[in-house]
């Protein structure tokens, strides 16, 4: 938490605060006793020490040009106080000759710094230097608390870690003051805390050749930015066919000097990418055969990364992220680290517990640690979950600590089975912070890494998990959503924070039911609970309400909103529909229903939209920034593994159509009138369906509209119905409410059942008021009458109009258990 020091330790154990950033101390507006930094355009210097350690002069470029694009004003970045204008700024590590110089002074104290790893402390310091009559200092006890204080304040000032990665736009303001006192974030809570890039094709792979000419320095410059503007200092990088050191040598140069820890996954033991094995490597990857060799490549592994700032993977899986044969055996594992420890020792001159080690407890191998393997005490042990967020295993309650200490390797995107997913953010952040909680309250702390497949877009999940690493306690059951809030806050505004956050919190909650590769047709039941349909409403509700608050957004958060919100819910909306759409097909198919080719088309057109759901994302967010980023496919899986190219989902042929009756459920039949059986009309009169008109499904009346039937030669519709037993029934015709416009005379319809007597109704001769005022509120006029059915099993009901202008929209019988609605009874149609 970032707050006063003098009120940390009162806050910190009295309140249930979240303080996923910081306490504001920057302000666009003044400040009693707070120093103006610019206004009005005034200029602003930055002042650092050109002999500090690396990389701080890199993040002081970066918040030159941030506090530049905020206010509008020149900021210079100066190595001597010569010169010096406007409002000041001073950075430096404590190894600075700069902040020496002020802590000899006595204008600085770095008794809060003494010790620490990572902590930054900013504060407004008077007189700091001759010329100089206040300036904000910020302090880190080493580089990267210095470069977290400095993107601190560049993003207190109006830039969000997420400018580049999310298009989120710089806040503006020409008027920047900063607080009085001493703010500080503390220490982090783990120690190596960063993200993996992987399964990064046909996504990121595509995007960054097209943006950057592939995985190199120009690439990663933006990714080290993130991690450092996010409080992390730890990477794995890209691996499907990429060498981080090999691909470009500037790589890892340029890691070094920003100040990140590069790593190697899992299966890239000893700084080697395994794609090297497939250029370099000779004969097969397995130590009982090739050990020689093996210790070559991992040998020029370590002395191409001796000088950087690193965690050195030990140990060996099979090939290409696979298990190592059968027969492997733990001694022979051991032997494999005892070796490689040897060629650590031996390349960097150290002791080989001065160089950072971990292995990696990842699927078959932490069987090996639980039939006995064991490695050095200074080595981390990495645990892992199962690929799905749910954590496998973690240290024994009470074990001896461990030098080397305890680090865990979590999932956001997976390839394996039961199926992939990596289509689109399906992490629950709840599910997240319990399973991580868990983690760090069993003392896993040394080492937090994340799989964000291509990053994008997971950005919402990296900000929680990097925040949680920072500090795990800020966290509870009862504040995870203020999370979402200040995030949202952070990236479009107080104003819209709150719906943003509830959009997102939902549609995770949502997804995570089942991913996107997983769902089908089959996932949830037409038939039970109105399973189905009720999901599908949900995420419609969803991507409607996304749309609402788009629609209300300034056209500079548009594109942000779209990446972070719009999009998923739209397309996790559209993929339901789509799956729906294909169960309702099917069903209708089984039952011989022409409604089939209703249901195949809006599958048809779910899975045109959904391409084009992605051109937009590719294409148009951000002017096409981010072309490929939605190349994954999604549709199409039929085992574990990705299809080659996007298939939809097959629908069930129209059937053909053999006939239809109307049957009794429950003690109704229900008709709507546009599906007879059969029609009587001649050259004069014919019988016109008016799709769409009415309270359900359509209307059927006669045209022309002024036509009169010739009595005994009237225009007739047949139905065939079914009932369950013979006796005495009602029949109800639900006419649209037109009025008697042929003088009063009134509009008469008639209806047999069988080869019972007709009934003639007149439906409008005569009628009060309170008739009309009924007829135009219900927007229906109702009739009744009775028939006899004279045995159980099929008949036909028969209804002839004497005038043009009846509408008739449905047709109830009751045989004893129509029950009061609106609406009338759902049709009780069946297909031959």
């Amino acid at each position: 938490m970032l707050r006063p020091l003098f009120l940390f330790l009162i806050l910190t154990f009295t309140l249930p605060v979240l303080s996923q950033r910081a306490d504001r101390f920057i302000s666009t507006q003044e400040i009693t006793g707070g120093m103006r930094l610019t206004a009005g355009g005034s200029p602003v210097s930055i002042l650092y020490d050109a002999a500090d350690e690396r990389g701080i002069d890199l993040a002081l470029q970066q918040l030159q040009n941030d506090l530049h694009t905020v206010t509008g004003a020149p900021v210079r970045l100066l190595t001597s106080a010569d010169g010096v204008t406007g409002g000041v700024i001073i950075a430096g590590s404590v190894s600075s000759p700069l902040v020496s110089k002020l802590a000899a002074t006595g204008k600085l104290s770095l008794a809060g710094l003494a010790g620490t790893r990572e902590k930054f402390e900013i504060q407004v310091v008077e007189n700091p230097l001759q010329g100089i009559s206040e300036a904000l200092v910020i302090v880190g006890s080493d580089r990267r608390g210095t470069i977290y204080g400095i993107y601190e304040v560049a993003e207190q000032s109006g830039v969000s870690p997420w400018y580049y990665w999310a298009d989120v736009p710089v806040r503006r303001s020409s008027v920047l003051y900063a607080h009085p006192g001493v703010y500080t974030a503390g220490e982090p809570a783990v120690r190596y805390r960063g993200i993996f890039l992987n399964d990064e094709a046909p996504a990121l792979s595509g995007w960054s050749r097209a943006r950057f000419g592939g995985f190199n320095h120009r690439f990663y410059e933006k990714v080290f930015e993130l991690i450092l503007r996010l409080r992390g200092n730890f990477l794995w990088p890209a691996m499907w066919g990429n060498a981080f050191f090999d691909d470009d040598p500037l790589n890892g140069a340029l890691a070094d000097r920003m100040g990140i820890v590069i790593s190697t996954s899992h299966h890239e033991p000893m700084g080697r990418a395994h794609a090297e094995w497939s250029r370099y490597g000779r004969g097969k990857w397995d130590y009982s055969v090739n050990a020689k060799v093996l210790d070559a490549f991992w040998t020029a592994g370590m002395e191409r990364m001796k000088n950087y700032e690193t965690v050195v993977t030990l140990a060996m899986r099979g090939d290409g992220d696979e298990p190592m044969s059968e027969d492997s055996n733990i001694a022979l594992l051991e032997k494999i680290v005892h070796n490689q420890r040897a060629i650590i020792r031996k390349v960097t001159g150290k002791k080989v517990t001065e160089t950072p080690q971990v292995w990696a407890l990842y699927k078959e191998v932490q069987d090996y640690y639980d039939k006995g393997m064991r490695v050095p005490d200074d080595v981390t042990l990495l645990f892992a979950d199962d690929n799905w967020g749910n954590v496998r295993k973690l240290p024994e309650p009470g074990a001896k600590p461990r030098s080397g200490g305890y680090g865990m390797y979590y999932h956001f995107d997976y390839v394996g089975g039961p199926r992939n997913y990596k289509w689109l953010n399906v992490t629950q952040v709840q599910r997240m912070w319990e399973q991580m909680n868990l983690t760090w309250s069993h003392g896993v702390d040394r080492i937090w890494v994340v799989n964000v497949g291509d990053l994008k877009p997971m950005e919402y999940p990296v900000g929680f998990f990097m925040d949680m690493a920072w500090n795990p306690q800020q966290f509870n059951s009862r504040n995870l959503l203020q999370h979402t809030v200040n995030w949202c806050a952070a990236q479009f505004g107080a104003g819209y924070a709150r719906e943003s956050a509830r959009l997102i919190d939902t549609y995770t909650k949502y997804a995570r039911r089942i991913t996107p590769e997983l769902l089908n047709d089959t996932t949830y039941s037409l038939h039970h609970y109105n399973e189905f349909e009720r999901v599908v409403h949900d995420f419609r509700a969803l991507a409607l309400d996304a749309f609402r608050l788009h629609q209300q957004l300034p056209d500079s958060l548009k594109d942000a909103f779209d990446q972070l919100v719009l999009f998923p819910a739209n397309a996790f909306s559209n993929i339901y529909e789509m799956y729906y759409a294909v169960a309702r097909n099917k069903e209708a198919a089984r039952h011989n229903d022409p409604e089939a080719a209703r249901w195949a088309e809006q599958v048809r057109r779910c899975f045109e939209r959904d391409s084009l759901l992605t051109i937009h994302y590719n294409r148009r967010i951000a002017n096409g920034k981010w072309a490929h980023m939605m190349d994954q496919i999604r549709i199409g899986y039929t085992y574990w593994q990705q299809p080659e190219k996007a298939v939809m989902p097959s629908v069930a042929a129209t059937p053909a159509y053999r006939g239809h009756y109307f049957a009794e459920e429950n003690g109704v039949v229900s008709i709507e009138a546009g599906h007879f059986n059969r029609k009587q009309e001649n050259t004069l009169i014919r019988w016109e369906e008016i799709p769409n008109l009415g309270k359900t499904r359509s209307g059927v009346t006669t045209f022309p509209p002024d036509a009169y039937p010739v009595p005994g030669m009237e225009p007739e519709l047949e139905y065939d119905i079914v009932v369950g037993q013979p006796g005495e029934v009602e029949v109800y015709v639900l006419v649209s409410p037109t009025l008697n416009f042929n003088s009063n005379k009134g509009l008469r319809y008639s209806v047999a059942i069988g080869d019972a007597p007709e009934q003639q109704v007149n439906i409008n001769a005569a009628y009060s008021t309170k008739q009309m005022e009924h007829w135009q509120a219900n927007s229906i006029n109702e009739t009744v009458t009775r028939h006899p059915i004279a045995r159980a099993g099929k008949a036909t009901l028969r209804l002839r109009v004497h005038e043009p202008g009846i509408v008739i929209q449905k047709i109830i019988i009751n045989t004893g258990g129509l029950k009061k609605s609106y609406l009338g009874v759902p049709e009780t149609i069946r297909y031959q």
